[in-house]
This record gives structure tokens, sequence and C-alpha cells, in this order.
């Protein structure tokens, strides 16, 4: 591999989008279930599809398996347009006559403007992808990800990694019709000991959190590392990341949307400084915002101090969701972002191209990158420390009963996708922040349930309840040596 002459003297930015749902679809509605994938439909992927084919931004999509497993589901056009013409009109119309009975006629003008231009819009331009968000996705993703989102380097053993990441990486060929060996690591986390399996399944490149390992802000984070696998290893450079992503960071600003704070039927009319939403003070705020993460990163690859890009390279990784859905103006943001880049002078990079232009420095074997993610603390606490520790420990169990009965042929599909959903980072994660806590336990112990009863009646068990999830994964990964 070598670099582009001057590209790397320049220096650039690549964006990465990690794209993820839990498998909420048929699994509840309101306040805690497939409402969430709706909500993220409506007010991020859909504008977030128009934004990529207006632009064509270089810019890094991930979409994980378990999404796209329900964003084909065959039943998806029918309850989504459901959801907005049904469920979320009438919510919207009667927050807004209580607001109005209230004397609030601002806060309900706000709920007003926001389901015309937002679920009513979303209404019509999935309408006109004819409710087929795979494809128009399609132009877009080139990165995948393990099965159901699975923390890699907690699982109990190399069969049940395989399982994982060969079963997303066909799902994606499958969807999609190619994979180029970009693979988003589940939380981020990285273990040296998934390199041989990852190397082995066709992967060439993939993120790492090296905060802890280089210090915030550290140059070293401004390039890729490959180790002997042949892997690339990506570092997230954090002190870029925070600007946005962090508890002070753009979204936190008085002038957007509070998230928090909601109607009876958690419409957002307010703002975080508690005063009525004004839109078009947002829009402004947010475009200034992106003025100034554009000469941030400027400066961040700048080797004068003088604001002049330089060499290295920028990985600002974020959850797509955080864009339009928690963060309400964040693909407003990204659209001036890619604008003032282009402004700026700072060059817009995918990953999948980056390690052409930026030469990896080799990862020594005593390099000591460890055990990292991008949750708290930098390591695995989030999905296995004190709060969730049962949970490890269960998901942990099942997977060696699985493995095991299938050395006997008694784990069939049923099993092996029952155990792909209770092995998603999402249940520990919720219970470790204290979200949806009742919704996670009860998935997850549904799930648990639902492997012992599959490995009970043996290979022929049916798959039913888990509708889309994995249809394709073959159990016999489980027997690869």
């Amino acid at each position: 591999m070598s670099s582009r002459p001057g590209v790397r003297e320049r220096g650039a930015l690549a964006i990465v989008l990690h794209t993820h749902m839990p498998y909420v679809e048929g699994f509840g509605t309101w306040p805690f279930g497939e409402e969430w994938l709706w909500e993220a439909m409506a007010g991020c992927y859909l504008p977030l599809l128009d934004l990529l084919d207006s632009y064509e931004p270089q810019i890094t999509l991930s979409l994980t398996p378990v999404l796209g497993d329900q964003l084909g589901a065959p039943r998806l056009a029918g309850r989504f347009g459901s959801f907005i013409d049904e469920t979320r009109r009438f919510t919207h119309a009667e927050d807004a006559a209580g607001l109005r009975a209230g004397g609030h006629d601002g806060l309900a003008a706000e709920l007003e403007r926001a389901w015309s231009e937002d679920y009513e819009h979303a209404r019509r331009r999935f309408g006109e992808r004819d409710g087929d968000l795979i494809t128009a996705f399609a132009r877009h993703v080139t990165w995948t990800s393990s099965a159901t989102h699975a923390v890699l380097p907690l699982l109990a053993t190399d069969v049940g990694v395989r399982v994982q990441v060969e079963s997303g990486i066909a799902s994606h060929r499958e969807r999609f019709g190619g994979w180029r060996g970009g693979f988003w690591l589940p939380e981020c986390a990285y273990s040296p000991d998934l390199e041989p399996l990852l190397a082995r399944a066709g992967v060439m490149g993939t993120c790492v959190e090296l905060t802890g390992r280089y210090g915030l802000g550290a140059p070293a984070h401004l390039g890729p590392l490959v180790s002997e696998s042949g892997v690339v290893l990506y570092p997230i450079d954090r002190a870029t990341v925070a600007l946005v992503w962090s508890d002070g960071g753009y979204p936190a600003d008085g002038l957007y949307r509070d998230y928090h704070r909601h109607t009876v039927h958690h419409h957002n009319p307010w703002r975080n400084d508690g005063e009525e939403y004004d839109r078009e003070a947002a829009l402004a705020r947010a475009r200034a915002h992106a003025a100034d993460f554009v000469a941030r990163t400027r400066e961040r690859l700048s080797r004068d101090g003088k604001g002049q890009p330089g060499g290295g390279l920028v990985v600002c990784a974020l959850d797509t969701e955080l864009l339009g859905h928690w963060w309400y103006e964040g693909l407003v943001w990204l659209r001036a972002v890619i604008e003032e880049s282009a402004g700026q002078g700072l060059e817009l990079v995918r990953l999948d191209e980056a390690a052409e232009r930026f030469e990896p420095a080799p990862a020594a074997a005593d390099a000591g990158l460890g055990v990292t993610s991008w949750g708290e603390g930098g390591g695995l606490s989030t999905w296995s420390g004190p709060a969730v520790a049962d949970l490890a420990f269960a998901t942990r169990s099942a997977e060696l009963r699985t493995v095991a009965a299938a050395t006997r042929g008694a784990a069939g599909r049923a099993a092996v996708r029952e155990l792909l959903a209770l092995q998603a980072s999402d249940w520990a994660f919720m219970v470790s922040r204290g979200l949806a806590v009742p919704y996670a336990l009860e998935r997850f112990e549904g799930h648990r349930a639902a492997v012992e009863e599959a490995l009970q009646a043996g290979p022929e068990a049916g798959v039913d309840g888990l509708r889309e999830l994995a249809h394709h994964t073959d159990p016999g990964l489980l027997l690869t040596p």
C-alpha cells in the first residue's frame, strides 16, 4: 500500500456513520418497541438518504445486518404508514390542542410544524421510494457489522465470534450484492484476539478506540495502523468526536430542541434553555457549529498552528441515529459540514479508500493495544460490569450450551437465531444506562428462554417468533473448524 502524493501532506477527514437499531420489529409498540424503528426512519434514515442522494459525500456508512433485517421486512411499509397516518397524526393533534387550551399557542404551532415538515414529509418520501429503504441505502452503505451487534470480545468461543461475523458479512453480501471489507466492530469493542478471526472472514478495515492507549488528542490517532493479521485499524479521534458526542458537545446548546422534555405523547416543542423552540434560530446555530467543526478539524490536522491542513487522517465516528433523531438538528449540521468542508478546503475521504491514501503504520506485536471500546471508561464494563454481570454470564452460558449441542447435531436454526438475538449489545447497554430497563430485561429473558426451548426441541424447532432476524444464518457455522 502506498499513499498518493500530496494527500498525506494535506490531511483529510473521515466521517463514519454507524447505523444500528436493535431488533424491535414485532416486539412491543409504545412506549418501548418498534416505534423506535418508525421514529428513526422518519427522523433520521429518510432525511439522511435525501442528503446522501443530493450530495454523494465521501462518508463511510455502515448498516448493521439486524437493522437491514427489519428494513427489509415485508410488513414494513404498511406498519410504518399506519404509524404516521394514524398514531402520529393523532398524537400531534392531541398535544397541540392541549397546549392551546393551556394558552401555549407557540408550542402548539411548533408541534403542527413538526407534524407537517417531518412526519408528513417522511411519509411522502417513503412512498416515493416505494417503501424500499434497502435499495435506497445500497448506493451508500459499504461497511457491515456482526449479525446482531454483539460485543465480540465478550463472546465465549471463537466459533461464536465466527457465527456473528460471518453471518453479518453474508447478510451484507446477500442484501447489497458485494462487500469491500469494511467492518464496524459493535460498540467499537476491540481485542487483539479478534484479528485472526476478522482476517479469516475477509475483513480489511475497522475502527478502534485507542484514547486510553495514546491519550486524548495525541498525534497517534491521526493515522491508520496495520498488524500482522493484515487488518487495518483506524483510530477514532476522540478529541474531534467530543465536539459532537459529549456532555458539552454541540447538541447541548440552548437553542437546540430538547430531546428530554416532552409533551404527553413524547413530542418536543421546547429547546434546551427551556424556551419555545425556534426552528430558524436552531438551524442558524447548526450551520455555525458546522463551520466551527470544520475549522477545528483543520486545526487538528494543522502542522503550523495556523489552520492550514497538514498531514494525517481524522476519523470522526458517530451513531447515525444521533443525527436527526437524538440531535434534531444533526442532519442540518452534517449537510453544512459537507458544504463547509468544500468551502474551507478540508477533504472528506471514505475509509474504503483511506488505506491506499494514508499508508498504515505497522503495529508492533508488543504495541499493547489491549481490549478497548467506546463505552464507559474505554473498556467493556458497560456490557459486563456489576449492573449487568448476570446478563453477560447468562449469554456466555447459552453460547457454550448451543455450541456443545451443535457438536451433537442437536442445535438447529431456531437455537442459533435466538442465541444471536440474545447476544445483542443493546440489552446490557439499556440496563447499564437505565434506559427502558424493564423492556430490555424482558427481551433478554425472552431470548434466553427461547434458546433453551429450542435446544430441548432439537434441530427442527420452529423460528416463527423472530420473523426476519438472521433468516439466512447457517447453523453449520457452529461446526466450522
